[in-house]
């Protein structure tokens, strides 16, 4: 009896293995270098005003009075927590978002995805406003400290340019990745059988194992404990994506505290 192949696990930010979990596909290694993909992001426009940021010298502002440290690092705490109550305190995790999915159920209609993309996409939109203000903060607070910070903070804004877009357009694809994660755990849990691809477990920080656990039939069976699963996924997808929209800034602040103590 042939045995199926065994995925390999899938390595990278928490973010990357998530969705390949959760979207139960086989994600090749990348044939080619970071610095290579970022030459194909990078148009030749962006590339000149890269250069020049580059080779550029600003000079400080000498009557300006830069906020400790510290407070960068508060002011970044906020935002990181703020996103998160965002995200916790979300219709889409309230009780009445079963309510809400299961909207059509008067009409014989099975509970749909629109409710979870749509919240999805809000709460997109929320990461990418707060923290863009926050990265823009501190680029400001690092072209007052010297003209190696300046230099750092002069490139960061070309970067945000220069990739922000196609960021962008690749997050926007998480959702409806998603959207398939929904299908599957509805129609198992119509069929009263599960899903071998289903991963009950509540750790997003693990590898992402060969051959995920299967969940117990009972639970599959019991009202609504597959929308619970997704509703699981779901949250830790967004909290996962988080963390990778908060590298740059947390960058950022890592300049900033080794620059100057306090």
């Amino acid at each position: 009896m042939l045995e199926a192949p065994q995925r390999a696990a899938v390595r990278g930010p928490t973010f990357i293995r998530l969705l390949a979990r959760l979207t139960d596909a086989d994600v090749p290694s990348p044939r080619q270098s970071l610095s290579d993909r970022l030459s194909q992001w990078i148009d030749w426009t962006h590339a000149v005003a890269l250069s020049t940021a580059l080779d550029s010298r600003p000079e400080p502002d000498p009557f300006a009075e830069p906020a400790p440290a510290t407070a960068m690092e508060e002011d970044c705490s906020r935002v990181r927590a703020a996103l998160t109550r965002a995200i916790a305190d979300d219709p889409a995790f309230a009780p009445t978002a079963r309510g809400a999915a299961r909207a059509a159920e008067s009409t014989g209609e099975a509970p749909g995805f629109l409710f979870f993309r749509q919240r999805y996409l809000a709460l997109q939109q929320s990461m990418d406003t707060a923290i863009g203000h926050l990265r823009s903060r501190l680029r400001d607070q690092l072209a007052d400290r010297s003209v190696e910070l300046a230099r750092l903070a002069a490139v960061d804004a070309v970067m945000e340019r220069a990739l922000g877009r196609r960021e962008r357009r690749l997050l926007v694809a998480a959702p409806t990745l998603l959207g398939s994660r929904f299908e599957r755990l509805r129609l198992a849990a119509q069929a009263d059988s599960p899903d071998t691809s289903i991963d009950t477990s509540s750790d997003p920080t693990a590898d992402t194992p060969a051959n995920p656990p299967k969940p117990d039939a009972a639970a599959l069976r019991a009202p609504d404990a597959w929308l619970e699963i997704f509703r699981r996924d779901m949250r830790n997808l967004l909290l996962a994506e988080l963390d990778v929209r908060l590298q740059p800034a947390e960058g950022l602040l890592a300049a900033l505290r080794t620059h100057l103590p306090g």
